[in-house]
């Protein structure tokens, strides 16, 4: 199998990935009992640096941070993906770099989430890991 074939299903998992965090950190489900909690975040107002905040504002700027995050990674594995093999020698440093990142995000994501972006996770991180260590083969 081909590197650039990996990395473009890296890219297509991490759309959906983005796609998933997005709608799905703006939801909370009534069986949860946090309604009480998130209004709060959304009703109590303070200043930070001349700015009035809530909570709620943190959340919803984190979320979709993490998204243009996703976002950004799927554009940048499509474009891995598309690099003739000598180019992708000469980026191997921020193809590590990104299998390091995912690899830390899959960590993150099995020690304080669930079980489909974890799946998800794996598979990004497996796909990046592979497409970088076959780009380094040679012919």
């Amino acid at each position: 199998m081909k590197a650039g074939l990996i990395y473009r299903i890296a890219s297509i998992l991490l759309l959906l990935l983005a796609v998933g965090h997005t709608f799905g950190f703006l939801r909370a489900d009534p069986r949860w009992g946090v309604d009480s909690l998130l209004s709060t975040m959304r009703s109590v107002r303070f200043d930070v640096q001349g700015f009035t905040r809530t909570y709620w504002d943190f959340h919803i700027g984190s979320g979709f941070i993490i998204s243009a995050f996703l976002v950004f990674s799927a554009v940048f594995a499509w474009q891995l993906g598309g690099l003739p093999r000598e180019t992708l020698a000469l980026m191997r440093g921020p193809a590590w770099a990104l299998v390091a990142c995912f690899f830390v995000i899959t960590i993150l994501t099995w020690r304080y989430f669930f079980v489909t972006p974890l799946i998800v996770s794996i598979a990004i991180t497996l796909c990046l890991f592979v497409a970088v260590w076959l780009s380094a083969k040679p012919r």
